[in-house]
């Protein structure tokens, strides 16, 4: 079940700021242990390569690269070197994102341009450089990490982050529709309130570096008493990019405890 043997999947943000299993750095892992050959890419290549060092202590293999998605010369770069490397890619999995807090008015535009710019159009741009391989293939699955803020106001201030991870979602099901015929699906996985590495920057930002009342807080929000974690981001991840999954696209997988169906 939900093997990947003979696939080549591309993961964006493959790395983690901190030791521990973010959701891109627990994709890869768990790509690569169901037989996947994984390139991935990080803006910053030490938190890639570290990826990489506990990925090979598993005993396999990734390769890895430094890539900002949101220039599109580098992305169009990074698919022409996957190809390169493995002549194929049979999954994508779009993994960067980035929280800012703030509304309308507190918010600097550049602070907005920046987030629509690493949480929407660096989908927009790997899907625009890997579809075209898929479809002289004949198919593929993309996965695309959306989040709860998208569906629902989860008590944080981050309105640019939220729009951004709504159109997300939007921008998966049309371009699903799209590409339907072609045998390339599109799918959205959608996390709630997760405990990663990103954890005490997290806090730092909405909670003035009160990393264990924010900790706390979160967990009593979501009706299983517990934040998920990289792994759940990253099963969900899997089912979507393996074949078991084959007559879905264009839908989202929420991934949560919960947490939006108790808040509608």
């Amino acid at each position: 079940m939900l093997r990947l043997d003979g696939k080549v999947a591309l993961v964006t943000g493959c790395g983690s700021v901190a030791e521990g299993w973010g959701n891109g750095r627990a994709t890869a892992a768990l790509l690569a242990r169901q037989g996947a050959q994984v390139y991935g890419s990080d803006l910053h290549l030490a938190h890639a390569q570290r990826t990489r060092d506990v990925i090979a202590e598993e005993g396999n293999e990734i390769h890895v690269v430094a890539c900002d998605a949101t220039d599109g010369e580098q992305v169009r770069a990074m698919v022409a070197d996957c190809l390169a490397l493995y002549g194929r890619i049979d999954v994508l999995v779009n993994n960067v994102g980035l929280s800012q807090p703030g509304g309308p008015v507190d918010m600097d535009e550049a602070v907005w341009d920046a987030q629509l710019e690493v949480n929407l159009k660096s989908a927009f741009l790997t899907c625009k450089h890997v579809i075209p391989v898929m479809q002289r293939q004949g198919g593929g699955s993309i996965v695309n990490v959306s989040s709860v803020a998208g569906l629902r106001y989860i008590g944080k201030p981050q309105v640019a982050y939220a729009a951004a991870k709504a159109a997300l979602m939007q921008f998966t099901a049309t371009t699903a529709v799209i590409h339907a015929a072609e045998g390339i699906r599109l799918n959205c996985v959608v996390p709630g309130l997760m405990h990663t590495p990103l954890i005490d920057g997290l806090a730092a930002k909405y909670a003035q570096g009160d990393t264990a009342g924010f900790i706390a807080h979160r967990q009593k929000q979501v009706p299983m008493q517990h934040m998920g974690d990289g792994w759940d981001t990253a099963h969900a991840a899997l089912f979507l990019a393996a074949d078991e999954s084959r007559y879905i696209t264009g839908t989202h997988l929420v991934v949560d405890g919960g947490l939006v169906v108790a808040t509608r």
